[in-house]
């Protein structure tokens, strides 16, 4: 079991449905005005960071987008569907795990 907090939160975000994972259904989100935050697996492509960051860019608020170090299969692990991006579309619950995300300094640097 992991320890991290983050991912405690993402199980509930989940169980809450408050999560759209995998590809279709993030990019929906996003594009859709949904997603708060974009959570991105370590192990994605660079050309689908950049396809998010694009979307992103397009809608009207601000999205934080950020990398962290679990991969794809811990992700799957951790919440029962394999997918490397995903985003969280409550307000509350992004708040709370981006902060978490930034305080246990496990996200990838992209600089």
């Amino acid at each position: 079991m992991n320890s991290k907090k983050y991912i405690s939160l993402l199980g509930m975000a989940r169980g809450a449905g408050k999560l759209s994972m995998g590809h279709d259904m993030a990019l929906g989100a996003v594009k859709g005005g949904k997603a708060k935050l974009v959570v991105f697996a370590s192990d994605i492509s660079p050309r689908l960071i950049k396809e998010f960051e694009f979307a992103v860019s397009n809608v009207k608020k601000p999205i934080d987008c950020i990398q962290i170090e679990e991969t794809i299969n811990d992700l799957h692990r951790f919440l029962g569907y394999k997918a490397g991006v995903l985003t969280v579309d409550d307000i509350n619950f992004s708040t709370r795990i981006y902060e978490l995300i930034r305080e246990e300094n496990v996200y990838v640097d992209k600089d």
